[in-house]
C-alpha cells in the first residue's frame, strides 16, 4: 500500500495549486500556505533555529523595533530600484539568499526558483546543497533569460569541502557554468541536525565526495579532537581561495567588526551580515544590530549585503538606511515554492518588489541612494 506524505498539520501532503491563492497579499501568507505542502518532518527542519529559537525570533524583533518616518512630499518622476553591485546591475537591492534542498518542498526545487527569479530579474545564489547540480540550475536560468531577453546575476555558495581539490572543483564547476561570484559561507561548517534526507534529495553538488559527520559518544570526543573541528574555515581559507579565482569573493556569516574588517584585509570583495536565519547558534545578535558597527569599521571600501530575518520590503528599506547595499530573502523562497512552485517564487518576489517601491515612495526615495539613516526615527 502506498505510504501517503503528512504534514505538520497531520493531513495529507498537499500538491502544489497551479495559481496564485486570493488570500496572499504578502511573504507571511505565503507561509501560512506552506505547511500544508510540506511533509511534517521537513516543514520542522526548515522552520527550525538553534536551541530555544531565541535568535530566530530577535532576528524579526530586531527589524520591527525599527521606525520609519515618512516624507511623502517629493519628486518621484525618475524614480527606480536599480543598483550597480560588484560591477553587475540588478533590478533592485534585493536577491534570493542560498537555500539548501529546495526539493523539499517542491519536485522542481532550484530550477523552478532559478526561472522566477530570471523572469523577475532578481539576482539568485545557489546553494552549494542544492538538490539539482549548480549546471542543471544554471542551464535552466540561462533558458529563462534568454527568453525573458535580459540577463541577472547569478552567484554559488561555497561550503568548504574536507578535502581543498573538492572546493576547488566546486569553484572551477561554478565558473564553467556562468556564475559571477563565489559566496563563501564562515558561520555553518559546523552545526547540529538531525534531520534525515527523504528519498529522492540529496546534495546533488557532492555526489561522489566524502563528507564529514561526527555523532559523539558518551566517552570521549564531543567536538575538539574530532576531524569535525578541522572544517572550521580559517583566514588561510579565504587567502586559498583569493589565489584560485578570479570572480568576486563575498564572506558570509559576518557578525564582528573585526572579522569583517580582516576579510576585507585578505581580499574579500563584499561581506554578507548573517547569522544564518538563527539555525547555527542561538542567542546571537542579530545583523540588522551590528550592521552599522561593520560599516564603521570597513568605511565603505566593499558592500555590505544582509540577511536572516527579511520578510518585507520596509525590511529592505531598514537594512540600506543602515549601511547595506542590499539585502536577501531565505525560508520564505521555500514557502512561495511549496504553495505554488514556480508562480509561486516569481509572485513572492514581485510582492516584496512592490512593498520596496511603495515604502521608497512613502519616504521620499527615488533611488536606492536617497535611503539613508535619515529615514529612520532616531529615538532620544
Amino acid at each position: 500500500m502506498e505510504h501517503t506524505m503528512r504534514n505538520a498539520l497531520g493531513e495529507a501532503v498537499r500538491a502544489a495549486h497551479t495559481q496564485i491563492p486570493a488570500d496572499i497579499r504578502c511573504a507571511a501568507d505565503y507561509e501560512r500556505h506552506a505547511i500544508h505542502h510540506i511533509e511534517a518532518q521537513a516543514w520542522q527542519h526548515i522552520q527550525s533555529g538553534a536551541d530555544q529559537n531565541l535568535t530566530l525570533s530577535h532576528n524579526r524583533a530586531a527589524l520591527d523595533a525599527l521606525r520609519l518616518v515618512p516624507q511623502p512630499v517629493a519628486d518621484l518622476r525618475h524614480a527606480h530600484t536599480r543598483i550597480e553591485l560588484l560591477g553587475q546591475t540588478l533590478a533592485s537591492p534585493l536577491l534570493l539568499a542560498p537555500v539548501a534542498y529546495q526539493r523539499l518542498a517542491h519536485p522542481e526545487g532550484e530550477l523552478a526558483t532559478v526561472r522566477a527569479a530570471m523572469a523577475l530579474q532578481t539576482g539568485m545564489v545557489v546553494s552549494t546543497l542544492s538538490s539539482f547540480t549548480l549546471e542543471e540550475i544554471a542551464q535552466a536560468g540561462q533558458a529563462a533569460a534568454t527568453e525573458m531577453g535580459h540577463s541577472t546575476p547569478r552567484w554559488f555558495q561555497l561550503y568548504m569541502q574536507p578535502a581543498r581539490e573538492h572546493s576547488l572543483q566546486l569553484i572551477r564547476r561554478a565558473e564553467a557554468a556562468g556564475y559571477t561570484a563565489i559566496v563563501w559561507t564562515v558561520d555553518a561548517s559546523i552545526k547540529r541536525s538531525g534531520f534525515a534526507l527523504p528519498h529522492g534529495v540529496e546534495a546533488a553538488n557532492l555526489r561522489g565526495m566524502p563528507s564529514t559527520q561526527h555523532t559523539p559518544p558518551l566517552l570521549g570526543p564531543i567536538l575538539f579532537g574530532t576531524p569535525l573541528i578541522q572544517q572550521i574555515p580559517t583566514w588561510d581559507d579565504l587567502r586559498w581561495l583569493r589565489a584560485q579565482t578570479q570572480l568576486p569573493i563575498i564572506v558570509k556569516g559576518i557578525l564582528s567588526p573585526a572579522q569583517a574588517q580582516q576579510a576585507v584585509d585578505l581580499g574579500a570583495d563584499a561581506l554578507i551580515v548573517s547569522n544564518h536565519g538563527g539555525r547555527v547558534l542561538d542567542g546571537v545578535v542579530s545583523p540588522i544590530e551590528v550592521l552599522p558597527a561593520i560599516a564603521q569599521a570597513v568605511q565603505g571600501q566593499v558592500p555590505l549585503l544582509l540577511d536572516s530575518g527579511v520578510r518585507h520590503g520596509t525590511d529592505v528599506v531598514k537594512a540600506l538606511a543602515l549601511g547595506a547595499s542590499a539585502a536577501l530573502i531565505g525560508r520564505p523562497q521555500l514557502y512561495a515554492l511549496a504553495t505554488a512552485g514556480l508562480v509561486g517564487v516569481a509572485h513572492l518576489l514581485h510582492l516584496l518588489r512592490a512593498e520596496l517601491e511603495l515604502t521608497m515612495a512613502q519616504l521620499g526615495c527615488a533611488t536606492v541612494a536617497d535611503i539613508t539613516p535619515a529615514v529612520l526615527w532616531q529615538q532620544r
